[in-house]
């Protein structure tokens, strides 16, 4: 019998015991926290633990997450797992605004949606400051004017308490995650790698493979003509010295390009309004070129759609792309072809293959656009023992999308075996549990580090999975695997960089003497429990810190009799900024 936590908040026997996730219940109920932990290590059970321990003192906890199915899946999750009489509550846009005050007012626990939580706030049927935490899940969209950013925002203007900010992937610059922690008034960041052995036996290994495939000779003679056309403005845009990259056209190119351009502007430049327009002529066609290139003839016909929406509306440079003949002509051929890229024969082999060996598998595959989802899921049907969904989201301007409702009606088939393969979008990357999806397929690499790491996530949660990458030769493809590689490297150095300059100071175990850990005949306190995993992994988990008052007391002592020669100059973090 597995170790399981004892709380009188917590059902017995549900919440395995594991002292990382313990530690990180004991930054979260000190102070706001950022708790970063790669997918499928148990975020959920910490914020579980966190609300165990709020409601048995009074308290009132909500939480929100970005997504229908998120808030579903935290609902039964939190059902499954808090004690029984503990009122649970979710709110989404569906609730109507006149129920939605009695549920504000009549539960304990509420897991909403962000925009309807920023509504609420600002509409006075909820007081921030009656809440003991705002847990955040999938916090890395709390950037910019996301809804989940200003709920927030509101929460900490209006007196809000803590904030449990949850997510596998903050960003991969140092800036990044500060201006995460910054907008979250976050205090802690509690972190944990893969490679940490007392994370890792937790989690399945995992199989990364990258598979090239050649581009088809259709394509490439369907993006001839347009790169010749974005050849001849960057000709032009060269001999000015606006474009200053050699070799092939790239959109890191195009983009300093269009920054010099504006700089002229700025400066008095008549000249360079052409530019602007020939740069953003050229960007269109590069986008083009490689949705063609690296996903097909799905992929092209979705962005030219995308293109046709604009042209109605009011962009007269969109209109005038759309009129071109070479566009035009493009348009003809694709609307009659079917999807011809290589990627969808290899597809169908990894599915085939995979099946044959495994018939109980199942399988997710990823690719960005609706087109060619679509695409792959026809060329699915008939392959043996395959029986494709499709998990797109909903879209007013788009036909094919599924309602929240079918979404979750979609997941819950693939995770009783109606289906066995999940063809989807974006909208299928976070925090989906499909606990025995043991294949994942990138129909192309994304260079977000933070979807990356999402999409990877969705497989390897119970047993070993594999990840398969599919890269087109030659195309953008290849720098994006690049990129992704590269992000998620600098993201653990940025997040300790961070880490490091926040309020430290050692766990306070002290939070936890409500929790105790039972197995089998016994029954053990946390700080007990943590130490004998301490003494089991003591070379690996450099992070547990004794939390005695002597040990505090001695730390301090230590500081005050240090030398100006024991400290770095002030803002120095290493050699490289000596």
């Amino acid at each position: 019998m597995l170790p399981t936590v004892d709380h009188p908040g917590l059902k017995r026997s549900t919440v395995e015991a594991r002292a990382y996730q313990l530690e990180g219940v004991a930054e979260a109920l000190e102070c706001s926290t950022l708790l970063v932990y790669p997918t499928a290590a148990g975020k959920t059970a910490v914020s579980v633990m966190v609300v165990a321990e709020v409601i048995a003192n009074g308290g009132k906890a909500v939480m929100i997450a970005p997504t229908v199915g998120l808030v579903e899946q935290h609902k039964g999750t939190l059902t499954n797992w808090l004690a029984e009489g503990v009122s649970i509550s979710t709110l989404t846009g569906s609730t109507t605004r006149d129920k939605r005050g009695a549920v504000w007012n009549s539960s304990e626990v509420v897991i909403a949606t962000p925009q309807v939580f920023h509504n609420d706030i600002l509409s006075g049927l909820i007081d921030p400051s009656t809440l003991e935490i705002l847990i955040v899940d999938e916090a890395h969209h709390s950037v910019g004017s996301h809804a989940m950013g200003k709920s927030c925002d509101e929460f900490i203007i209006r007196g809000g308490n803590k904030i449990l900010a949850m997510t596998a992937s903050p960003g991969y610059s140092k800036i990044h995650v500060e201006a995460l922690c910054r907008r979250l008034g976050i205090n802690r960041i509690h972190t944990r790698s893969s490679t940490d052995s007392g994370l890792k036996r937790y989690l399945s290994d995992l199989e990364l493979i990258e598979v090239r495939v050649e581009v088809p000779e259709e394509l490439v003679e369907l993006a001839s003509p347009l790169k010749q056309w974005q050849e001849g403005l960057i000709d032009t845009e060269r001999r000015l010295g606006r474009y200053v990259h050699g070799g092939k056209v790239t959109y890191v190119g195009l983009s300093s390009a269009m920054e010099r351009a504006r700089g002229a502007i700025s400066r008095g430049d008549g000249t360079a309004f052409a530019s602007v327009s020939r740069l953003a002529l050229a960007l269109t066609l590069n986008h083009l070129i490689n949705h063609i290139l690296s996903q097909g003839v799905g992929a092209a016909r979705e962005f030219l759609r995308r293109k046709s929406s604009e042209a109605s509306s009011s962009k007269k440079s969109t209109r005038a792309f759309l009129s071109d003949k070479r566009v035009a002509d493009l348009r003809k051929k694709i609307d009659a072809l079917d999807e011809v890229h290589t990627k969808i024969g290899t597809v169908r082999r990894l599915v085939s293959e995979r099946l044959r060996r495994s018939p109980e598998s199942k399988i997710i595959i990823f690719a960005n656009f609706r087109d060619t989802v679509a695409s792959i899921h026809m060329a699915l049907e008939g392959i043996e023992g395959a029986s494709p969904s499709r998990f797109v989201g909903q879209s007013k301007k788009l036909e094919g999308g599924l309602t929240s409702k079918e979404q979750i009606q979609t997941i819950s088939e693939f995770k009783q075996g109606v289906s066995n393969i999940l063809v989807a979008t974006s909208v299928g990357e976070e925090g989906l549990d499909i606990p025995s999806a043991d294949l994942v397929i990138f129909y192309e690499p994304v260079g977000s580090e933070t979807r990356t790491i999402q999409r990877r996530g969705r497989t390897g949660r119970r047993r070993q999975g594999d990840v398969v990458v599919l890269i087109a030769e030659g195309t953008r493809d290849e720098a994006a695997a690049v990129a992704s590689h590269r992000r998620e490297s600098a993201m653990m150095k940025s997040i300790h960089a961070v880490r490091r300059a926040l309020t430290g100071g050692p766990i306070n175990y002290g939070l936890l003497e409500a929790f105790s850990i039972e197995n089998i005949d016994t029954k053990v306190d946390v700080g007990s429990f943590v130490k004998n995993e301490r003494e089991a992994n003591k070379h690996d988990f450099p992070q547990f810190e004794q939390t005695s008052s002597d040990t505090v007391a001695s730390t301090i002592d230590q500081e005050k009799r240090a030398g100006p020669a024991a400290y770095r100059p002030s803002g120095q973090s290493g050699l490289d900024d000596f």
